[in-house]
């Protein structure tokens, strides 16, 4: 009996996609010809040397960047016929962002900042500040909300920093490194935290990492090599 996928559009779709960089006189490819399609719930991770590109389309998937030449479709719109206002605006609604070293503002405490995003999107304090607090304790950490980052270790911090990502429910969670400063054991606990909250939200998941043994926690590897993109290994998409 063959099942089929009631959505019928990727939630990313790149079409020869193909970006270059001035290096003094010379033009470095940074993507060659890439395409790919991500659907909803997918947890991908991208691996490959440095220099490869991957941060590269990183940076292009989050609406960061623009491609020289090449489709990108986002949730089924073409992201080269969106103006800067628009793009902005799909980033504050649709993206949450991971970073290998996530910033925090040290004055605020870890629900403030957490709750900042809400509050670019015009949501009254009170509201966000429920908000923030109900992902703090979706990552485990409802009991440090009122704690300044200083107090914070490094792991609590990247799980503040991913709390961040999903307080407007993005549809697309874009992580760069997110365990690269972390040891062995929080490294694997932040890994299966976005493992759980890919299950548990439906929100894609794009991971760029150097380590392979991250890379089999996903369920899609992908490898970047040159600027060429290839299928290392296909998983299972997750349930929604």
């Amino acid at each position: 009996m063959t099942t089929t996928n009631p959505v019928t559009t990727p939630l990313i779709e790149l079409v020869r996609l193909h970006k270059t960089y001035r290096v003094g006189p010379e033009t470095v490819p940074a993507l060659r010809e890439v395409s790919l399609r991500i659907w909803q719930g997918e947890f991908v991770a991208i691996t490959g040397p440095s220099g490869s590109g991957k941060s590269t389309l990183l940076n292009l998937l989050g609406l960061l960047d623009t491609p020289d030449s090449g489709v990108y479709q986002l949730d089924g719109r073409d992201v080269a016929a969106l103006d800067d206002n628009e793009r902005t605006l799909i980033r504050k609604r649709k993206l949450g962002f991971i970073f290998q070293s996530s910033p925090m503002l040290p004055r605020l405490t870890a629900g403030e900042n957490v709750a900042l995003p809400l509050l670019y999107h015009g949501i009254n304090p009170r509201e966000a500040e429920a908000t923030a607090r109900d992902a703090l304790g979706r990552v485990g950490l409802a009991n440090v909300a009122d704690n300044r980052p200083a107090q914070l270790s490094g792991g609590q911090l990247q799980r503040v920093a991913i709390a961040r990502a999903i307080v407007t429910k993005p549809k697309l969670i874009l992580a760069d490194e997110p365990t690269a400063s972390l040891d062995e054991q929080t490294a694997g606990e932040i890994l299966q935290l976005l493992r759980d909250l890919n299950r548990d939200t439906g929100a894609a998941v794009v991971m760029i990492t150097h380590e392979l043994a991250d890379a089999a926690r996903a369920l899609r590897h992908l490898v970047l090599t040159n600027g060429h993109l290839r299928e290392a290994r296909m998983g299972t998409t997750p349930p929604l």
